[in-house]
């Protein structure tokens, strides 16, 4: 399976979510079977991170927006637990403190950029200006209609400064979601996930895939593309993310740099 290709929206196309099956699984059809290959694709993406760091010239973002219980921290947990944590940060997005709110929106994104040779991750992201802030109308259609743009500039000019982004929508059918709260309600090693803004959240399914749809749309491009990650299977969609992970790094390519060294004259001292 060309998993890039299989989950890639193309730039300019319009997307209907109802089109993307949550629950696709490909060819794979157990957790043990995809195990294997997220565990094989954890021991790649851990060379590949050393030769990044070693190089010092480009940078990986990763991107992750679901609606609530869509998996986004599991993927982090799952997905990123073989990598060099000294070389990868997490950054989650939160509602803006009121230093952040003093700035334009995009102020904090900048700020947590990751540095050349580093993989970072976005846990929620600059989409929620065009997410939530619509959704519950913080902002007039205008202003949220204009970001569209002012994001693919500014992924433009992170693409332009080295540094390779990648977006997954995490897709979760209603039904999973509501499964998942259910579970959250009945464990009580998980009641404390329980956020009664998710339920409250929760009616307003239709509005958010329909803001979705749009984001998804406006701003995959080229050098930012947006992925529809199927994530009703857990096991599945950490195969999937961890599989583009690794086939993104391979096409950077990073190299360990050439060294001036003397290495005779180095061993002879030892």
């Amino acid at each position: 399976m060309d998993f890039t290709r299989r989950f890639l929206i193309k730039p300019g196309r319009k997307v209907k979510l109802n089109d993307h099956d949550p629950e696709y699984t490909g060819h794979f059809k157990s957790k043990e079977q995809a195990n294997q290959r997220v565990h094989e694709n954890a021991q790649r993406m851990y060379a590949l991170q050393e030769r990044l760091y070693a190089e010092g010239k480009q940078a990986l973002l990763i991107v992750l927006q679901a609606m609530d219980t869509g998996g986004k921290d599991g993927t982090i947990r799952h997905v990123m637990s073989g990598v060099n944590p000294q070389n990868c940060r997490v950054t989650s997005f939160k509602a803006p403190s009121s230093e952040e709110r003093s700035h334009d929106y995009l102020w904090r994104i900048h700020r947590a950029m990751p540095v050349h040779g580093s993989i970072g991750i976005f846990n929620r992201s600059h989409y929620e200006d065009v997410l939530i802030v619509r959704v519950h109308n913080l902002v007039p259609r205008a202003v949220w209609r204009r970001r569209y743009g002012q994001i693919n500039a500014f992924e433009r000019l992170l693409a332009d400064n080295d540094i390779t982004i990648l977006k997954f929508f995490l897709h979760i059918s209603r039904a999973a979601q509501k499964a998942r709260l259910q579970e959250r309600l009945d464990d009580p090693s998980k009641n404390w996930k329980t956020d009664p803004a998710d339920f409250e959240e929760r009616k307003l399914w239709p509005q958010y895939m329909a803001a979705y749809e749009d984001a998804l749309a406006r701003c995959s491009t080229a050098y930012a593309p947006w992925y529809v990650i199927p994530a009703d299977h857990k096991w599945f969609r950490n195969l999937d993310v961890s599989q583009i992970i690794v086939e993104t790094l391979e096409r950077m390519n990073p190299k360990y740099p050439k060294v001036k060294l003397d290495l005779p004259k180095l061993k002879r001292m030892l």
